[in-house]
């Protein structure tokens, strides 16, 4: 039995963090459901990105869009809910098997308002409702004004990606936007079930100490930070707040483990997966990784619900001289920089391909 196979049978969703019009007209997402046990995805802009500016799947959906006068980030919006409902209806089934726990998809708001509370939550609604599906997450940065949209938007019913996350305290403030738009919820009478995940990055700590820490901690502080948030994520499903909303009928929000990719080249390819293996959470895998998993992957044992050693490996981590809340801030602001960037090459790339695919039609 695949270690894919095994790792969904423990009770840990795996999701492909990866979507391309190659991947859907080839059957290849199709065969990863089927035959990878993968049972969700996400998306970002560097995904996007890299989707349409190495391929020409795009052209001819592009040419359509411009014929009717789209551009930039409308005609962006439109491929991407395309590409979106099609993965979607792939993983309806598991949708509706799951009783809406599983089988989501995820498309970002723009990341140029991730500082901008009003204008996120615009975003979040209109891109939720121009969708139509039901499997459909709206992903928005769990940063300091992203978290009253996010609230704002499970109060209004909208589904939920929280992204950006890197620490255990960024996790809890997340959990907390969405645990108060459930009680709102339920104290407007509307029937609390709004799905949700809380992703929280996990290999670019370690690309960022990778420099100064340790050799004996080399490749641990991603996994510390992952024990510490899933200790406050039981600790969350056990306290008498969440078991008083899951009374009135309310479904948790999942903890999701992103940026799982090894970024050392020395060290195992499914590094992150063997160490977060932990039931009812969610791990968002490129695809290089779900393959090596697929392929030659073994688990481990599961996440501790107390954390394990965590606490003692961070401190290690501070006697070395790392400041790990000053740095979760920083990787937080850089991933939402980041993330701009990645938006405006593919708005470059949106514009180029037009213009080519314009004087092409006119000659």
């Amino acid at each position: 039995m695949k270690a894919t196979q095994l790792l969904h049978n423990l009770g840990q969703s795996i999701w492909l963090d990866n979507i391309t019009r190659d991947l859907l007209d080839s059957g290849t997402l199709g065969r990863y459901i089927q035959d990878l046990s993968v049972t969700g995805l996400t998306s970002n802009p560097t995904i996007f990105d890299h989707a349409i500016k190495n391929s020409a799947a795009y052209d001819a959906a592009l040419r359509e869009k411009l014929s009717r006068g789209k551009s930039g980030e409308a005609l962006f919006f439109d491929l991407a809910l395309q590409d979106l409902t099609r993965a979607a209806e792939l993983f309806q089934p598991i949708h509706e098997q799951t009783d809406g726990v599983d089988g989501w998809v995820s498309l970002e708001v723009s990341p140029l308002l991730a500082h901008d509370t009003a204008s996120t939550l615009a975003a979040a609604k209109d891109l939720y409702a121009r969708a139509g599906q039901s499997n459909l997450f709206i992903k928005i940065p769990g940063t300091k004004e992203g978290l009253p949209a996010i609230e704002e938007a499970i109060f209004a019913g909208i589904p939920i990606n929280v992204t950006l996350l890197f620490s255990r305290e960024q996790y809890v403030a997340a959990a907390e936007a969405f645990l108060r738009g459930i009680e709102r919820r339920i104290e407007a009478g509307l029937k609390p079930v709004v799905g949700s995940v809380a992703s929280v990055f996990i290999s670019r700590w370690d690309a960022a100490v990778a420099a100064k820490a340790p050799e004996a901690l080399r490749n641990q502080l991603g996994i510390a930070i992952a024990n510490r948030t899933y200790k406050a994520y039981r600790e969350l499903l056990d306290s008498p707040r969440w078991q008083r909303v899951s009374n009135a009928g309310a479904r948790p929000q999942r903890l999701l483990w992103a940026s799982t990719g090894t970024k050392d080249p020395k060290a195992s390819d499914v590094l992150y997966v063997k160490a977060l293996a932990a039931p009812f959470t969610v791990n968002t895998m490129p695809e290089g990784t779900l393959k090596a998993l697929a392929d030659h992957g073994e688990l481990g044992t599961i996440l501790p619900a107390d954390g394990g050693d965590c606490e003692r490996v961070l401190a290690e981590f501070a006697q070395a001289g790392v400041d790990i809340d000053s740095l979760a801030a920083r990787l937080q602001d850089e991933g939402a920089k980041s993330f701009v960037q990645s938006w405006d090459e593919l708005m470059a790339v949106i514009a180029s391909k037009s213009a080519i695919l314009k004087k092409t039609a006119a000659q």
